[in-house]
């Protein structure tokens, strides 16, 4: 699918502000007709999760089904057009209806879906649009549902979180990005498959379309570029004059493919910013433009006071300058799709990024060829999505598989494995592919094998050694050597780091005191740059983020190096100090 835009061709109509909802917890709307409308409906912001929003009416922890509702009015000039609904994502199931009548499901979870409402809606009257939301993950998939009655169930009551999930962090529900009316040609392109490379020569191009009718000529700058090829062909192009991106000098070109009839005019167009750039894997190092690179940067959430996982656009261009502030180059999107305006500002910032499946936890006791299917169909969807994004230098396919420590893991997860990797290859190469590997999955995972680099979550001196940063030390330091004994390939932490309380201190060592993760960070990384496979890491979190109740988390997992509302942490200023060649003055660092 085509991302909304407007040009001379396409007319995109954010239909983002104050919709209608109504909480159906007894599951009484289907029966009911609510498709036909909502009654006794609550205020909503679109994009934004229901959860804080309406906590005071009961809906912080609900993750059941809710219905939006709001009228469209579609413009009279739409009479040669078709009119396509475009979702950004929709956490996590939906069925639409256009005036009582179905026009669409969504697809895998945190990624965008369409559906054509052509013959549903007529140009100059409003049409009643009501979306069934439910926030229950499916049984099978990337990202399995967990109940209370599992955690009962297998006597893991210590376990149990509130909303039951299967992630450490919370289960926003709603129409967390933004929806669109879309007014495109009957004539026009489908969809478009574009990749770049560069190479001492000079930057590589290919585009590959679905278009309806005619042939597609390529614009780079607004400059042709080669001859105009028919849809489902390859159009292949070496360009010597054009520069390459990097987080140095994100170099971005303005992309433009132009449907034409037999006559040479005009019937579509699609625009897009792409930079050119190389990444590969070779030996124990990670190689973006023929160069080595290190990685430094944050995993980090899709959330913000009261919005929750909704798109907040002004708290986007803070991380953004953050990131730029700290030093870092790079963000892991953990543990799921970001929206793709994040991947925007990542190509313009030179922020790297590796891009991850909503795969989180999988348990291998449950899984069978369904789970295997919905994997593979988010993994294309979400390649199809961002392969585009120069800032995507790497996919990961799960986030902690095996996190149970499930006896069954290795034998059970090794066909799975490979035959996802295989599948993923087939779709896009040009891109290394890992996954996220859990100390209680151990160093045999058969991911590892399968991963072009070996990326590992570990909190030695957290979840283990508590309090003991040099055990902590040498811990990471030995798990280094036997991973490079074992794989020989890069080593990635993409997840290290310590809980904080913003104004806990203490004169030693002491968990949840700023100084404590503070010390424990700079001790990591003063590892991952002396061992010779370790590519770099990722430190765990960017912020402060809202998980669901239990014991061991005080309302949010307080491992962000901000807060919840970007405010800095004494382990921010350290990061600067490890990251930036020139930090810039602590305005107070005496506590």
């Amino acid at each position: 699918m085509i991302r909304p835009h407007n040009n001379s061709h396409r007319h995109a109509i954010c239909l983002d502000g104050i919709w209608q909802c109504r909480a159906d917890p007894q599951e009484i709307g289907q029966k009911e007709k609510w498709r036909d409308g909502l009654s006794g409906t609550l205020s909503i912001a679109v994009p934004g999760s229901w959860n804080e929003q309406l906590a005071e009416t009961g809906l912080l922890n609900y993750t059941g089904t809710l219905w939006y509702q709001r009228d469209i009015f579609i413009p009279g000039f739409a009479h040669e057009q078709e009119l396509i609904l475009y979702f950004g994502a929709a956490d996590y199931n939906a069925q639409i209806f256009i005036d009582g009548k179905l026009a669409g499901s969504s697809g895998p979870q945190k990624l965008p879906f369409e559906m054509n409402i052509t013959k549903l809606a007529a140009p100059g009257q409003s049409v009643n649009l009501v979306i069934k939301m439910d926030a229950q993950l499916p049984e099978h998939g990337p990202m399995q549902r967990v109940t209370r009655d599992d955690y009962v169930a297998e006597k893991r009551d210590r376990d149990e979180y509130w909303p039951a999930v299967r992630f450490d962090f919370f289960p926003f529900g709603g129409l967390n990005r933004s929806v669109y009316l879309c007014l495109l040609p009957k004539q026009r392109i489908v969809e478009a498959q574009i990749d770049t490379g560069w190479s001492d020569k000079g930057g590589t191009l290919l585009v590959k379309t679905k278009h309806t009718t005619g042939k597609v000529s390529c614009y780079l700058d607004g400059l042709p570029v080669g001859e105009a090829f028919a849809s489902g062909e390859n159009f292949a192009l070496d360009l010597v004059d054009v520069q390459p991106w990097s987080p140095e000098d994100p170099k971005l070109y303005d992309l433009k493919l132009v449907l034409k009839d037999a006559h040479g005019n005009a019937l579509d167009t699609v625009t897009k910013k792409i930079g050119f750039r190389s990444v590969s894997i070779q030996g124990e190092q990670f190689i973006l433009n023929g160069k080595p690179i290190q990685l430094k940067g944050f995993g980090k959430h899709e959330d913000t006071p009261v919005s929750g996982r909704g798109v907040n656009l002004p708290m986007l261009v803070k991380d953004f300058q953050l990131l730029k502030w700290i030093g870092a180059n790079s963000v892991r999107t953990s543990h799921y799709p970001y929206d793709e305006t994040f991947l925007d500002m990542a190509d313009e910032q030179g922020i790297l990024v590796i891009s991850e499946i909503f795969s989180i936890n999988l348990d291998f006791r449950r899984t069978d060829e369904r789970d295997l299917l919905a994997h593979k169909q988010s993994a294309e969807a979400l390649i199809a999505r961002d392969r585009s994004h120069a800032c995507v230098i790497a996919w990961s396919l799960s986030n902690e598989p095996g996190y149970l420590g499930e006896a069954v893991y290795t034998e059970r997860s090794a066909p799975y494995w490979e035959a996802l990797f295989a599948h993923v290859r087939t779709i896009d190469n040009s891109r290394p592919l890992t996954v996220a590997n859990v100390h209680f999955a151990g160093l045999d995972d058969p991911a590892l094998i399968h991963s072009d680099f070996v990326t590992i979550n570990r909190y030695f001196g957290w979840y283990s050694e508590p309090g003991q940063l040099d055990r902590a030390e040498a811990s990471l330091r030995n798990i280094f050597d036997e991973l490079q004994r074992r794989y020989a390939k890069p080593i990635f932490v993409s997840e290290f780091g310590a809980d904080a309380v913003a104004g806990m201190h203490a004169t030693t060592d002491q968990m949840w005191t700023e100084e404590y993760q503070a010390d424990l960070i700079a001790r990591y990384w003063k590892v991952m740059e002396q061992h010779p496979a370790c590519i770099g890491g990722h430190v765990w979190n960017f912020a402060d983020f809202r998980t669901a109740q239990h014991s061991r988390r005080v309302v949010m997992n307080h491992k962000g190096v901000f807060t919840r509302a970007r405010d800095p942490k004494r382990a921010a200023f350290t990061l600067q100090e490890l990251w930036r060649d020139d930090p810039s003055p602590r305005r107070d660092n005496k506590n």
